[in-house]
């Protein structure tokens, strides 16, 4: 295989909480598809915690890791989002969100203290997490006549493809998801299957 198409993220929400000196903050991990979902579970979390003083994130997206933003959220800069982000990284975690509430407890703790506190809360919210691979799919559409049913059935099935929807009208339609390292294989057999009209690409997961 010329590349790697697994990638590591979380499979559902977890928090973590770190304290010092009176501060207190609170981590949130979510798994997330697009940085469109931050809007909303910020909005969320403002609401939930109306005394909190800071609202720093970070946020990783795409199999490749390639993408990824930061926020302070008031704290001096590279305290809170860059500390967060880097936790992201050491822990080579990707489509996920990370957002640190900080209560401020009077004191204030530094940058060495903030850079720490932001980290470690970050820490526990992914220590709390259940850290799941997953493998890099493309989703495909292919319409076909209904006298080529039997043998894309047959292939689906040996190739173990997860259908995702499937309409069986005039002409019958398929969409399905495919392990990257295995597309060039699988559509090589659709090929050569006899009355598929298009084999359309969708997009990737």
């Amino acid at each position: 295989m010329l590349f790697d198409d697994t990638y590591k993220t979380i499979s559902a929400a977890s928090e973590g909480v770190f304290k010092d000196k009176g501060s207190k903050f609170i981590a949130y991990a979510y798994p997330i598809r697009s940085d469109e979902e931050v809007k909303n579970i910020l909005q969320n979390l403002r609401s939930e915690h109306p005394k909190a003083r800071h609202f720093c994130w970070a946020l990783r997206l795409s199999p490749d890791r390639s993408v990824f933003r930061i926020q302070d959220d008031g704290e001096p800069s590279g305290t809170a989002g860059r500390p967060i982000l880097n936790t992201l990284l050491s822990a080579d975690i990707t489509n996920i969100l990370i957002v640190v509430v900080r209560y401020f407890g009077g004191t204030l703790l530094g940058v060495p203290g903030l850079i720490n506190a932001y980290k470690t809360a970050a820490a526990e919210a992914i220590k709390e997490a259940n850290v799941v691979e997953k493998t890099l799919n493309d989703i495909y559409e292919i319409t076909f006549d209904y006298l080529a049913m039997n043998d894309v059935m047959r292939l689906m099935k040996d190739e173990q493809l997860n259908i995702l929807n499937q309409n069986f009208d005039n002409a019958c339609v398929i969409q399905f998801e495919v392990r990257k390292a295995n597309l060039n294989t699988v559509l090589g057999k659709l090929d050569k299957i006899e009355n598929i009209w298009e084999i359309k690409y969708l997009k990737q997961t």
